[in-house]
């Protein structure tokens, strides 16, 4: 039992593999791999799925990221167990590399750990934006 329990524990965090999909345009975009290190969670752009794009860089970026490549860049940071909630993430950021925009970001893992909300916002969670991306491992 405590072998199942942790393995749905696995299963329903942002931690692991997820394929990245436009919310607007419904278009597959990336693969995004979040790791826990002392339980601060970080997102980093593994692969593009667009070939096109194997060689963009972030020139609207604005910090350090300006005009590195995309892929492989660091995209979501800080984000920590929320303390009132054991299915909320928050407390970091996470960057738009299309407009250089960096926003606190809110993830939720969804369908048992088969899909994450991602929520990036100014302020307020409810003024933001939702995508919906997949796990792939």
């Amino acid at each position: 039992l405590a072998t199942a329990g942790s393995i749905a524990f696995a299963q329903a965090t942002p931690v692991g593999l997820w394929k990245t999909i436009d919310d607007e345009t419904k278009a597959e975009k990336s693969l995004v791999r979040v790791t826990d290190n002392a339980g601060v969670l970080t997102g980093k752009i593994e692969k593009l799925l667009d070939p096109a794009k194997q060689n963009d860089v972030c020139d609207k970026c604005t910090d350090d990221r300006k005009d590195k490549p995309i892929l492989g860049m660091t995209i979501i940071t800080g984000v920590k167990q929320s303390a009132s909630a054991a299915d909320i993430f928050d407390g970091g950021h996470i960057l738009d590399p299309n407009d250089g925009k960096v926003y606190k970001v809110r993830l939720s893992p969804a369908d048992g750990g088969k899909k994450l909300d991602v929520r990036g916002y100014i302020g307020m969670p409810m003024l933001g934006r939702t995508q919906t991306w997949l796990r792939v491992e």
